[in-house]
């Protein structure tokens, strides 16, 4: 079965390079046509130079065709390979070839002395175009180093860093939390640890409370910040000054992160939000804790279909999707069907998570008068 034939539409661009290639050769072909004339040729009652100009646009618009077309797909194929590449590797690559054609031509330009054009001008440009290409790719290879010596003045934004790459200023809810000493000790945080007066006093003030529990929530933190002080990779700087125009403990952190250009670390969502809002970074170890809870609770409800005999009498065991192994109580004989169960239990062990549960129908009733769901029929 033969194809349609696809009819070509012509393109805007190509058409206008053709109108420019057709252009480009009348000029020639009067220039031709005018050295024919006062050689004394004549080509007809046209005049040479005519002639020229008409022949010249004949192969004009005959090649204006095919270059025009391979031109645009040129053009095409370049913007497919450039997408992969970013702006700010583009621009400060650009610059570094222009520096090191420059610095190129600061070197070569000596070579002209040899008043032997065959010698000077392929030296010249063989050591423009080395040290332009190299340039190119120094300055692409430290984009980041070469916008930032331009930054706003260039009109270049700066490479957003993420916040954990910042100093962190630590609020007193993580340190009275305690888990950070985990997180720091799996290598998951690092490098500079901010501890401003404020959350010292806090933590102080909590300390000597009358109140049982007040009074260990703040000699914990302070235990907590004294641990970080003897991590590896960890340093704890201590923030002077109690910023008395600001009588809020919050709104202190926030303008200490914005002074300092740092980032806070918290377990406290509404702290989280209104500090995002003013413009600060924050790691909000609450999302983290959120992000890192099992996929199931005890008292969800879910579906499983059994594999395998459990160890145990009467056990039946299951996978969820991420692998997880459910162990169900009093459902062997429900092996080869999904079933749902409701989680009693969810126990992290070494080699992974275990989920124990039961068949929803036993849920709420006695062990030893709990009806058992009558096994599927075997064939």
């Amino acid at each position: 079965m033969r194809r349609p034939r696809r009819t070509r539409v012509p393109n805007a661009v190509v058409e206008l390079l053709r109108l420019l290639t057709v252009v480009f050769f009348a000029g020639v072909g009067s220039m031709v046509g005018s050295l024919l004339r006062s050689s004394g040729v004549s080509l007809g009652p046209f005049g040479a130079t005519w002639v020229g100009i008409i022949v010249g646009c004949g192969v004009g618009y005959a090649l204006g065709g095919v270059l025009g077309r391979t031109t645009y797909a040129a053009v095409g194929r370049t913007e497919r390979t450039l997408r992969s590449v970013s702006a700010e590797e583009i621009v400060a690559g650009t610059f570094g070839g222009l520096v090191g054609g420059l610095t190129g031509v600061a070197f070569a330009w000596p070579v002209f002395f040899l008043r032997t054009p065959a010698l000077s001008v392929p030296l010249f440009g063989f050591a423009v175009v080395t040290l332009g290409l190299l340039g190119y790719r120094v300055g692409a290879s430290k984009r980041a180093t070469v916008l930032g010596m331009f930054g706003a003045r260039a009109g270049m934004a700066p490479k957003q860093m993420s916040a954990a790459s910042y100093p962190r200023v630590v609020d007193s809810s993580v340190a009275i939390d305690g888990r950070i000493l985990d997180v720091v000790k799996a290598g998951f945080l690092h490098g500079t640890m901010m501890i401003p007066t404020p959350v010292i006093t806090e933590l102080q003030g909590l300390a000597d409370a009358g109140d049982d529990v007040r009074r260990t929530k703040g000699r914990r933190g302070l235990d907590v910040l004294e641990a970080l002080k003897r991590e590896p990779g960890i340093e704890v700087e201590i923030l002077e000054g109690d910023l008395p125009a600001v009588p809020e403990v919050d709104a202190k952190l926030v303008r200490i992160c914005i002074d300092q250009d740092a980032a806070l670390l918290t377990l406290d969502s509404n702290l989280a939000k209104a500090a995002g809002v003013a413009g600060v970074r924050v790691l909000n170890m609450h999302r983290l804790a959120l992000a890192m809870r099992p996929p199931v609770t005890a008292g969800d409800e879910i579906h499983v279909l059994l594999t395998k005999a459990g160890k145990e009498s009467g056990q039946a065991v299951g996978y969820l999707d991420d692998g997880t192994m459910v162990v169900v109580e009093r459902a062997r004989d429900f092996i080869g069907h999904e079933v749902l169960g409701l989680v009693t239990s969810v126990l992290t062990t070494a080699n992974g998570r275990m989920v124990f549960a039961r068949p929803v129908d036993e849920v709420g009733s006695d062990d030893r008068t709990a009806p058992v769901p009558s096994a599927p029929a075997r064939r």
